[in-house]
């Protein structure tokens, strides 16, 4: 069985016209057992799960229409994207939009631009994307910058023994202190990674192998013993070659890698993928787990043997020894906003999380909407409401974000509508009292600093980022990957709001589909005006 094919266009409900792609999800559960015991119901598209890879060409516009038949809101987020002048098709339900009600519709203008490589689609309202409604979205160059022979996707995901949502229910009504570890089954391409499957090479061919890990909490190695990798994309921005001996991918990481098949056909080799958290101490047979693959040169070849070698005697991608093919300096910072992962512990339920004095929660006006109807107030953070965590940039400045994260959890953080500069790791807290290793110090070379769009925040440890709010009007939202953004680990930006009051044309349906849900499209974070914010819950404190 081949996990991947070499193909442009995947079909799937799809017609193309000229540089349109247009596409059809009809959403709807389906009872499935994706892990080999429990059967749950899942989501998926057009009666299907896993929902198939959607395949464009740089340039193209792709019209996703989700019709939602769930029995809740779905939004649709095209992670990587940039959606520039449309952040109205970002897909951030109570940012972006309100949501596509149950029997309602709504139509993602994804515009893919010069934009080109590995990408997905999922969902952005709960935790739907962890239920199923996730799909790989490949964006082919139009002119192939790197030689390579067959294209390949390996798709990674976590899964859980119930629905994400129902899980987070029942952990609300237990102690802080004794939340149950939730041991997950990984999925290799939508299959029980427990299930053997078989990557067909030839001899002396190069293999372009695009792997994404599109699950909700757990990181996942990939390894090809006896062949080397050399790295030439990570999250959609082209790298010059790096040989490693691994991939490590957070959550909504990507990457593209060469391989070059062997002269000899003598013998089969391993393709080894393992699921780990950092979070989960380790129980044999449950965490981490691993999952063998077969990488075919001959049928009933025998397997070549490999003795097991640590981690620290691998090569691995990291964000300071990856460099972009597009060189680009490092800009300096007119702006610090500082970040500090903060929590609250109830006592009773889950934690809260944020990544400043409050913990982020869903308003009852889409931010983007407050920020196109509130005039010049729309500058004033305070119009949101302090549960939208807004944070408002002036136009072309640049900002340096300085995370920090003092837990002994790390956070694969994500940042929308753009890539940034990775220009500094280090530690911060108290790791060695915690028997953590102590994150060591790294800078990014001047010249050209490492771009990606989603970066792990380490335990115990920070991270800066640089960007240049170039993108006017735009509502992104930042946050944690995990089922940390459900319980608050985010900020809003906004920028030049005073431009997206201009220039922006929100499509009619988005406000119609407000309307059906009950909610309000003007006014402030309470659907008021001015400094009225009545009607908010108080927002949690940290």
């Amino acid at each position: 069985m081949r996990f991947g094919l070499a193909v442009q266009l995947l079909v799937f409900g799809v017609s193309v016209l000229a540089a349109r792609v247009q596409v059809t999800w009809d959403v709807g559960y389906k009872s499935i057992s994706r892990d080999g015991f429990s059967t749950w119901r899942a989501i998926g598209a057009n009666g299907q799960v896993p929902i198939p890879p959607i395949y464009v060409t740089q340039g193209d516009v792709l019209e996703l229409t989700a019709i939602n038949h769930l029995d809740k809101p779905i939004t649709l987020h095209a992670h990587g994207l940039f959606q520039r002048n449309s952040t109205f098709y970002d897909g951030v339900g109570m940012v972006t939009e309100c949501g596509i009600p149950p029997g309602g519709q709504y139509t993602y203008m994804i515009d893919t631009g010069e934009q080109h490589g590995l990408y997905f689609i999922h969902g952005h309202y709960g935790l739907e994307m962890s239920e199923g409604l996730r799909a790989p979205f490949i964006i082919q160059e139009k002119e192939q910058s790197t030689e390579y022979d067959e294209d390949i996707l390996l798709t990674l995901e976590d899964w859980g023994q119930q629905p994400e949502g129902e899980l987070i229910e029942r952990l609300k009504q237990v102690s802080t202190d004794s939340l149950p570890n939730d041991y997950k089954t990984g999925l290799v391409n939508g299959i029980n990674g427990n299930i053997s499957q078989t990557v067909q090479f030839e001899c002396n061919r190069r293999y372009r192998i695009r792997v994404l890990n599109i699950g909700l909490d757990q990181s996942f190695k990939v390894q090809i013993p006896g062949h080397t990798m050399h790295v030439i994309e990570a999250d959609g921005v082209t790298t010059k070659p790096l040989r490693v001996d691994g991939l490590d991918l957070a959550p909504g990481q990507r990457y593209s890698v060469i391989v070059q098949a062997l002269e000899s056909d003598e013998f089969n080799y391993g393709l080894n993928v393992t699921m780990h958290a950092d979070f989960l101490d380790p129980v044999p047979g449950l965490t981490p787990r691993y999952y063998p693959q077969v990488i075919e040169y001959r049928k009933g070849a025998p397997m070549r043997e490999y003795a097991q070698q640590s981690d620290d005697a691998l090569v691995w991608p990291d964000d300071f020894t990856l460099e972009p093919r597009d060189e680009c300096e490092m800009g300096s910072a007119d702006r610090v906003i500082e970040l500090n992962k903060r929590n609250y512990l109830p006592g009773m339920g889950l934690p809260y999380y944020g990544l400043g004095n409050t913990s982020y929660a869903s308003v009852r006006v889409p931010t983007m909407l407050s920020a196109l109807t509130m005039g010049d107030l729309a500058r004033d953070p305070l119009v949101y409401g302090p549960q939208s965590s807004v944070i408002v940039l002036n136009y072309m400045e640049n900002v340096e974000l300085v995370v920090r994260n003092g837990m002994n959890r790390s956070h694969p953080m994500h940042v929308h509508s753009r890539v940034f500069q990775v220009v500094e790791r280090g530690p911060w807290g108290d790791a060695q009292a915690m028997g953590k290793r102590v994150v060591p110090l790294q800078v990014a070379r001047p010249n050209n600093p490492m771009r990606r769009d989603t970066v792990v925040l380490p335990e115990f440890g920070y991270i800066k980022l640089r960007f240049k709010a170039d993108l006017p009007g735009a509502v992104s939202i930042v946050h944690c990957h995990t089922e940390h953004l459900a319980q608050g680990m985010a900020v809003v930006l906004i920028e030049a709001p005073r431009v997206l009051q201009q220039n922006a044309r929100v499509p009619q349906a988005l406000l119609d589909n407000c309307r059906a849900l009950g909610f309000p499209i003007s006014g402030n974070g309470a659907g008021n005006q001015g400094y009225d914010l009545t009607g908010l819950p108080p927002a949690i404190a940290l």
